[in-house]
């Protein structure tokens, strides 16, 4: 198959690696979800939208004939991720999943992990918290709403539209985050409870490392299990495999 490198993902792993791929000639396709507003577009073309399930990206597969399929969509998309693996499978297109490592606690932290959003709602339900940072993205927050105790200052990129906890405030940011402004954030709202998905990577790390310092404990909920047959967790790894 001698069509372009299709890259699955608005992370940035995706772009390092779309812009490194154009730059050094090879054709690539980006495609992003079209959940962000605004998003950082890649270099080279992109298309926004879902494919319309396994099929539509079978179909889409069979028309471009890429050479290979890369799978850097957040580690929490897992729908598409399991679209993917599908897909390619039906195919014959190779895929690779780039995949940044998951954070790991340090000795001093003070982790809680749940296996998804509806344990971590328990969580912090069950927790003595009264103020709570919640960055687990708009499209989960709703599970939060029946929470009627702590206060939540939910962070997020666009507005929520699920139903929100009666005590909240919501503050629109986007990454990277300075460690002393995160530090400053929590400090200045009397955040007691951190509530976020490990995502990994640099972005937001210093969250972590703020709660870490002012002794906050940390509701982290885990990462769904990967189905791609090969992972690699480096842009440069994903290059590699692509100039092979």
């Amino acid at each position: 198959m001698n069509g372009p490198v299709l890259i699955l993902g608005g992370t940035g792993e995706a772009r390092e690696l779309a812009a490194r791929l154009v730059a050094d000639g090879i054709p690539v396709v980006s495609s992003l979800a079209g959940r962000v507003a605004n998003p950082r577009l890649p270099a080279g073309p992109v298309r926004i939208g879902g494919f319309g399930g396994v099929a539509g990206l079978a179909r889409w597969l069979a028309e471009q004939e890429p050479r290979v399929v890369i799978d850097a969509t957040h580690p929490f998309a897992a729908r598409i991720s399991r679209h993917a693996v599908e897909a390619t499978s039906q195919t014959g297109v190779p895929l690779v999943r780039l995949l940044r490592p998951a954070w790991e606690p340090e000795p001093t932290d003070r982790w809680t992990r749940v296996p998804d959003i509806a344990a971590a709602a328990e969580a912090v339900q069950d927790s003595s918290a009264s103020r709570v940072l919640l960055t687990t993205g708009r499209q989960d927050v709703g599970a939060f709403a029946g929470i009627t105790g702590p206060w939540f200052l939910i962070r997020v990129v666009d507005p929520p539209t699920a139903d929100l906890p009666p005590g909240h405030e919501v503050l629109r940011s986007r990454g990277p985050y300075r460690l002393e402004d995160e530090r400053e954030l929590l400090r200045a709202n009397r955040i007691d409870l951190l509530v976020t998905k490990n995502s990994g990577g640099g972005l937001t790390r210093a969250k972590l490392v703020a709660a870490r310092e002012l002794g906050i404990p940390v509701v982290m909920v885990d990462r769904p299990p990967e189905t791609a047959a090969r992972i690699v967790n480096s842009v440069e790894d994903a290059a590699r495999i692509v100039g092979e």
